[in-house]
């Protein structure tokens, strides 16, 4: 069941969404004011997380792939989608949906089924559309073309509740900056100022937290010995301060590499490589027919133990990653202020 998650946040966590072509890259550099991805990128093949500040708010700022990309796979798609949802966890303030002004297709026109169809009915509530724009057109003309002159605009904004804006593709022009922040901070407060999530965000943070924890265990000799020596190298105040900020260092460094690779994500993949199995026996059984019975059972046998290989290889990888964790080290003071520190819950 879908649910929204109160309590504020001081960084704004903006999951932007693309249909087609340029325009949620674009919209990226003119959320952060700089060039995350270049001018001709019209596609990523892999989910990514960008950090900045809009008009001094901080924050996180995650692109997948575009809705219509056609040159990704179904397994790879799935993937990118439970990746871009560990990048955001424990759940975005607001989708960001970037559509080209000059540009509305078809396919534009049915993205709202496809987002509640990967994130529940109640995402569309969190939902703001965002209308990519070049040239030195007038902001306020553009936002009244949108509501009175073309209904298949007005047509697309109102399934996303009305809610929209409009931003220039030239991420140097900052002067839309304070109206977008106070858009999405105002539909966050309509929202009773928390995130939104649903059972797959839950599933994603749960997942994320875990691989955290086993990342923490595998290093936990290194961050004793990092503290022991901070120890003997610094003293009072300028202690207090040098540990901070390696602690600091640390979890950042473990949070970004458990968003990016967890259980999840690797049952996900070996999941897809099962797929393999099924469908090269088939593929096989198909090509053999042409041989008759005898070839059916040959090459059917072939295209199974290949997809066969491969999904236990997965599975074996996948089993060996899970187990590799360094035993915990005896635990003394620092071992037990360690752990208590990282358990600090997180917002």
């Amino acid at each position: 069941m879908d649910k929204r998650k109160k309590g504020s946040a001081k960084e704004l966590r903006l999951m932007v969404v693309g249909s087609s072509g340029s325009s949620q890259f674009q919209l990226t550099n003119a959320i952060l004011g700089k060039e995350v991805f270049s001018t001709d990128v019209t596609s990523i093949s892999a989910s990514v997380k960008n950090k900045g500040e809009l008009c001094g708010r901080p924050v996180g700022v995650v692109n997948g792939p575009n809705m219509y990309d056609k040159d990704i796979t179904h397994v790879k798609r799935r993937m990118e989608l439970r990746r871009s949802k560990c990048l955001c966890i424990p759940g975005p303030h607001a989708f960001l949906i970037a559509f080209d002004i000059e540009k509305i297709s078809p396919n534009d026109m049915k993205t709202p089924w496809l987002l509640k169809k990967r994130f529940g009915a109640n995402c569309l509530k969190h939902c703001m559309v965002l209308f990519a724009y070049e040239g030195n057109l007038d902001g306020a003309s553009l936002e009244n073309r949108v509501k009175k002159t073309e209904w298949y605009l007005r047509e697309l904004i109102e399934k996303y509740g009305g809610r929209f804006h409009v931003f220039k593709k030239d991420w140097r022009d900052r002067s839309q900056d304070k109206e977008l922040l106070r858009k999405i901070e105002l539909m966050v407060a309509s929202l009773g100022g928390g995130h939104f999530s649903c059972r797959t965000f839950q599933m994603a943070e749960d997942s994320v937290r875990k691989e955290e924890k086993r990342l923490r265990k595998q290093r936990a000799v290194e961050i004793e010995q990092t503290w022991n020596e901070m120890e003997q190298q610094y003293m009072s105040e300028e202690l207090c301060f040098q540990k901070d900020v390696y602690i600091a260092n640390v979890r950042a460094e473990i949070q970004a590499k458990a968003e990016l690779d967890n259980g999840w994500l690797r049952t996900s993949l070996a999941r897809g490589l099962g797929i393999g199995l099924v469908v090269g026996a088939v593929i096989g059984a198909i090509f053999g027919s042409i041989e008759g019975v005898g070839g059916m059972v040959l090459f059917g046998f072939i295209g199974g133990a290949v997809g066969g290989s491969a999904g236990g290889t997965a599975q074996v990888a996948i089993k060996h990653m899970e187990n590799r964790v360094t035993p915990p080290a005896r635990l003394n003071f620092n071992s037990i202020f360690i752990n208590r520190f990282f358990a600090v819950p997180r917002t």
